[in-house]
């Protein structure tokens, strides 16, 4: 039986390799007779494209069974392939290399070049959209063609924004610059860079020096720096009208990025929010201490000045029906009404003792402005980011005592590591491996939650170790009111019993994942209604693939839409930095307002960077958009110059990255041979000003006086390549070269001596 090479499931099979068909695995094992010795199977690790390349530009190097014809059609298939998995190839380069292989395999005289062409010819029947990642969207779906990857933070955004780029022009100050380019792939670079939980940092190349770069914190700083209080529009291109109407239903943020993006590709959008405000959880779920509303306010804004209606107060399915809005001209629909229905505890007593909120609501209404205090001991049951949500806020509200129930230990909460050690550090009281089994009380008013305490057992579907009651180990927790914040899902109540699109047992929408397209032609969905409580840049990420969809939906596109792939972008200028400075940048450390205060008020938590420390944070960035950590550079250093002056650590199954930066100031001699084996230009050697400097992505790594010619007087190379020469070659070959010309005053005296020794003597 064929394996997989790293257990990240099948997604290809290649039957009777290397002459065999690339297919599905249905197809495979539906329709080939298949097995370990006649065929490979292709994980999401493996590249199609450069797995066929591979195979052609081997076939190329045999010298027989090819005639003069296809020997040629092939080394163009081969030119083609390569440029895409350089990054190089153009527009059209897939059609091309399909029309040729499909001329190429209906040759009858010559069955060779056939059998060799099967694998193109079949995964572009199949796996077209991984040539198009290559070609339109500059990316490689499984990040094999490295010169194709992006920066691994960009990778990790669901978003794709380019972080590298921004974070480099904001080290120069140009905030303004930072700002547009965010807001390229993201309409709310300001609230993602209070709330995201920034998945960018959790790979950054940095924390293998030290730590990683405050890259979510950043997004807040340029937006605030580049804004003050000047209005601002839209980053993106406005394309003209186009007459068609779309309605998205939820003015979240996957409703409103969605909008975004389909306005400025010229439709006519309306937004229906059932709330009296826009925003979505941003307006209504995140406490103000996190997320101001003025923020989310002025970043609204973004979409109406592209022409986008929100209409409040509107609830579709109960004011206002889609068939409606159809017969208004609406042609398609994105639901994005998130989940705003939290889940009951299910535990006795639960109907019997008030208050007994879900921490949905419970945010909702003191988000709307509602600030009461639910009582003086407040028990928040669960372990996600809207437990620490309700927690906190309920400290700024004046409640005495404040506790969180959750049934696991504190490593498997779910919620921000962060807001745990902050809500820590405020009073809140943690009671781990609880399990709640009822609510008693008196009068009708809450008094106590009735829990169990629990052990670790077997891993459940999430891969968490289940809780397991244990008998007899009852216990209460005092209080005058319970707040459940164990999971939300969708409110679909205003479709009444006529929902148009599939739903799953726990009532998310059903999507064509990872498309937004529904069982029903016009209609949508993503964000927290299909996916449940998610993230702010997920939920941007999914609002970005539905405008997509439905643009590739109202074109009359066939097939699927294309899918969103995070771009390598064009890289922005290096800042020159010394390799010693570069080392020591320590990662700036937020503040945070003292513990006592903040827990009493609704003010910002985080305290704001100053300029400089914002533009030292944002230095400390490797530039990974550049240097793509193929280790070429330390290789031919250490293998093929034998000067060893580049240190590298494996950081990754095939990264390397530059771990000690003053290494080079003392073994370097500033050849330039590292700067040829780089494919992308990340070490760069220049000579100017007497002195001759290498860089790796602007942090200079060497700096050498050169020497100066005898001859014309210009510096041409540094004292320590000069002894290297002379150990290394004139010492082997027996000579003794006096080295004190640039070479082309060299060869001018080599050349004028030459010449003398025919010329005749003078009597």
């Amino acid at each position: 039986m064929a394996t997989e090479k790293s257990g990240n499931g099948a997604k290809a099979v290649w039957v009777r390799k290397p002459s065999g068909p690339i297919v599905p695995p249905e197809v495979a094992e539906s329709g080939f007779a298949w097995s370990g010795d006649s065929g490979d199977v292709l994980d999401a690790d493996s590249c199609i494209v450069s797995e066929v390349l591979g195979e052609i530009s081997l076939a190329l190097s045999g010298k027989d069974g090819l005639c003069g014809n296809c020997r040629v059609d092939l080394a163009i298939a081969e030119k083609l392939l390569s440029a895409m998995v350089r990054g190089d190839a153009e527009p059209g380069s897939v059609e091309r290399l399909s029309e040729l292989a499909d001329e190429a395999s209906a040759r009858n005289h010559c069955s060779a070049v056939a059998a060799i062409l099967e694998p193109l010819v079949s995964s572009l029947r199949f796996f077209r959209s991984e040539y198009d990642a290559h070609v339109l969207a500059g990316n490689c779906p499984a990040g094999v063609c490295k010169r194709l990857r992006p920066a691994p933070c960009q990778n990790a955004c669901p978003a794709g924004i380019d972080i590298p780029g921004y974070l480099a022009l904001t080290q120069r100050g140009r905030y303004r610059e930072a700002l547009e380019l965010i807001r390229e792939d993201n309409p709310f670079p300001w609230v993602c860079g209070l709330i995201c939980p920034h998945p960018c940092e959790k790979v950054c190349v940095r924390a293998n020096l030290d730590d990683p770069v405050n890259i979510r914190y950043l997004k807040a700083f340029v937006a605030e720096r580049a804004l003050g209080d000047s209005a601002f529009g839209p980053a993106v291109t406005v394309a003209e009208p186009n007459g068609r109407k779309v309605g998205v239903i939820g003015s979240g943020p996957a409703g409103l990025s969605c909008a975004y993006y389909l306005a400025a590709k010229g439709y006519s959008v309306t937004i229906f929010e059932a709330l009296p405000n826009p925003g979505g959880l941003l307006f209504y779920g995140i406490p103000e201490y996190r997320l101001p509303r003025d923020i989310v306010k002025r970043e609204i804004e973004t979409m109406r000045s592209l022409g986008v209606e929100i209409k409040t107060g509107t609830t579709v399915g109960r004011d206002v029906t889609l068939d409606a809005l159809r017969r208004e001209g609406y042609r398609a629909f994105f639901l994005a009404i998130g989940a705003h229905s939290g889940f009951r505890l299910g535990v006795k007593g639960e109907d019997d003792f008030t208050p007994v909120f879900d921490a949905i609501t419970f945010l909702r209404e003191i988000n709307s402005g509602r600030k009461q205090r639910p009582g003086d001991r407040v028990v928040v049951v669960g372990g996600g980011n809207s437990a620490m949500d309700a927690a906190r806020t309920c400290l700024r509200l004046g409640v005495r005592e404040v506790h969180l129930a959750y049934r696991r230990t504190r490593a498997e909460m779910p919620a921000n590591p962060q807001e745990i050690a902050e809500a820590i550090e405020e009073g809140v009281e943690f009671h781990f491996l609880t399990v709640p089994f009822g609510i008693g009380g008196e009068s009708g008013r809450v008094r106590y939650l009735e829990c169990l305490r629990a052990e670790l057992g077997e891993p459940d579907a999430s891969g968490r170790r289940r809780p397991v009651a244990v008998e007899g180990s009852n216990f209460r927790i005092e209080a005058d009111a319970v707040i459940a914040a164990i999971g939300q899902q969708p409110d679909l109540s205003s479709f009444g019993g006529q929902i148009p699109f599939a739903v799953s047992r726990r009532n998310l929408v059903l999507t064509q994942a990872p498309h937004a397209a529904t069982k029903a032609p016009d209609i949508f969905a993503g964000g927290d209604a299909v996916t449940g409580p998610a993230t702010v840049v997920q939920a941007i990420a999914a609002g970005k693939q539905a405008s997509i969809d439905i643009d590739h939906y109202l074109s009359d596109g066939l097939g699927f839409a294309p899918l969103f792939m995070n771009r390598k972008r064009r890289p922005r200028e290096f800042a020159s930095i010394p390799a010693a400075e570069k080392a020591r940048l320590q990662r700036v450390p937020m503040r945070l307002e003292e513990a006592r205060v903040r827990a009493r008020n609704f003010g910002p938590v985080e305290l704001p960077y100053s300029e400089e420390e914002a533009r030292h944070e944002a230095g400390r960035c490797l530039r990974c958009d550049v240097c793509i950590r193929c280790g070429a550079c330390e290789r031919v250093c250490r293998e093929q110059m034998q000067i060893e002056a580049l240190s590298f650590r494996t950081v990754g199954p095939h990264e390397q990255m530059l771990y000690d930066y003053e290494r080079p100031a003392s073994r370097c001699i500033c050849c330039g041979s590292c700067t040829l084996a780089c494919p992308t230009g990340a070490m760069e050697i220049r000579q100017a000003g007497g002195y001759r400097e290498l860089s790796l992505c602007g942090t200079v790594l060497n700096r050498m006086e050169t020497i100066r010619c005898a001859s014309c007087g210009e510096p041409f190379v540094t004292p320590r390549y000069l002894e290297f020469v002379v150990a290394s070659s004139d010492k082997s070959m027996g000579k003794e070269v006096v080295r004190e010309l640039c070479p082309e005053c060299a060869r001018t005296v080599r050349a004028r001596e030459f010449a003398s020794s025919f010329m005749p003597e003078k009597h």
